[in-house]
């Protein structure tokens, strides 16, 4: 059995693609469906259903999949110790981000990580489940670390760092009934429709806590899986919507929301439980000297 065989495995699990997993893998698709037939071969067993759609795992390869990627992990951090004994960061870094990234400056980042140890190789993955979902992905170990938005208790199993945090702000187009408003409250918004993300991202948590708060619903006419392109939707009358200063146009309307404080946390992710990687550790320290809050934030479980 080949570490080769454990990481198509893996990839494919992941993605539940043949295709998908190679094209992360940057391989032809013949060359992983060899390699994952002869692992097959190996165990005896087959590892997935290839009669739907998309594959699944069957049943030796649901108990196969952590085995595997424990594996991989520590021939990961094995090889990272060799590294560092002799001076240097070498391995894999996957990144968990959300669609809209200008909140950080992620590229200067990377940048810096790689002039420092180039022997990194960083991979980036958004997740279709906003937070909620790159949340699920750390502790599945599937990535390293994620920058998410988050509110409330921390998972079980989770790490997190605030990094900032920003207001969110009611916007409206300047043609909206509500628009000379100035001051609303909640009740106010029962029947307006909604320009949001979807479910599961940290924007949308946070609108729909607070009119659970306060026994009220809403309906979201509109779902935007890049809250950076919200505003556009919203100049255009189709719904008014919550932004944080950043993200506010100048020809949109502002209005304030009494009894309300609506917070947006920027957080960065890792799980605990087990060690950092040698270029997670790399990447924080860079993070820490980039993102004022990491310099005075607790990071236990980061090294």
């Amino acid at each position: 059995m080949e570490l080769r065989e454990l990481e198509y495995f893996v990839a494919v699990a992941e993605t539940s693609s043949f295709s998908q997993a190679a094209r992360d893998l940057h391989v032809v698709q013949s060359g992983v469906s060899a390699t994952i037939r002869r692992l097959e071969a190996e165990l005896g067993s087959p590892l997935f259903d290839r009669t739907v759609h998309p594959v699944a795992l069957t049943g030796a390869g649901t108990v196969f999949l952590p085995a595997a990627r424990a594996t991989l992990d520590a021939a990961r951090e094995a090889k990272e110790l060799v590294a560092a004994a002799a001076d240097g960061v070498a391995g894999l870094l996957t990144i968990g981000m959300m669609r809209s990234a200008t909140f950080i400056d992620l590229p200067r980042m990377l940048a810096e990580l790689g002039k420092a140890h180039p022997g990194v190789e960083v991979r980036l993955r958004a997740s279709a489940g906003g937070s909620r979902g790159l949340i699920e992905q750390i502790l599945a170990r599937e990535i390293d670390a994620a920058f998410l938005a988050y509110s409330g208790p921390t998972p079980a199993g989770l790490h997190l760092v605030e990094i900032s945090r920003k207001v969110l702000h009611l916007v409206v187009s300047p043609d909206h009934p509500l628009a000379g408003a100035g001051s609303v409250v909640l009740e106010q918004l029962v029947d307006q429709s909604f320009v949001d993300s979807p479910v599961g991202y940290g924007n949308r948590t946070i609108i729909d806590d607070a009119f659970a708060a306060a026994h009220l619903t809403r309906r979201v006419s509109l779902e935007v899986p890049d809250v950076g392109t919200a505003s556009e939707f919203i100049r255009q009358g189709i719904g008014i919507g919550f932004l944080s200063d950043d993200l506010i146009p100048n020809d949109l309307v502002v209005l304030d929301v009494s009894g309300v404080s609506l917070i947006w946390r920027l957080m960065f992710g890792t799980p605990t439980g087990r060690r950092a990687s040698q270029p997670l550790q790399a990447f924080v320290r860079i993070l820490e000297n980039t993102m004022a809050p990491l310099s005075v934030a607790d990071t236990d479980g980061l090294a």
